[in-house]
């Protein structure tokens, strides 16, 4: 049985200390710090700052999360409100696509296997 399992492991080479900034209201930034399997920073590889928010929707709360091309926290602060806006900007795209693939998708009664047609056979 434990042989159907999958085996979880973490990915050493690829190791981040995690920190999140927040002002508890709007969202938050968490600075991805690439780290060795030590724990010693790894200068090798480049910090990442990701911001995070969520919107309302009629659908209820919608997350955003984006990436900041910043340096440090000060810049990861202030492109915070124009990578929020980009990100509402392409998923709010991305759900227009959905909906329009959705609605282009006809299923037409009777074709084999689509579920349709006259399936009852007479003895």
């Amino acid at each position: 049985m434990s042989s159907e399992l999958p085996e979880i492991s973490l990915d050493t080479e690829n190791l981040y200390r995690e920190d999140v900034f927040t002002d508890q209201k709007v969202g938050s930034i968490r600075i991805m710090t690439p780290v060795t399997i030590d724990g010693q920073e790894d200068t090798a590889r480049k910090t990442m700052y990701i911001g995070q928010t969520q919107v309302m929707t009629p659908a209820g709360a919608l997350p955003l999360n984006f990436e900041l091309e910043a340096s440090n926290l000060k810049e990861a602060l202030e492109q915070f409100a124009e990578g929020a806006k980009l990100a509402m900007e392409k998923t709010m795209e991305e759900l227009r696509e959905m909906r329009r693939q959705q609605a282009s998708s006809i299923v037409v009664p009777g074709q084999e296997g689509m579920g349709g047609g006259n399936k009852i056979q007479m003895p």
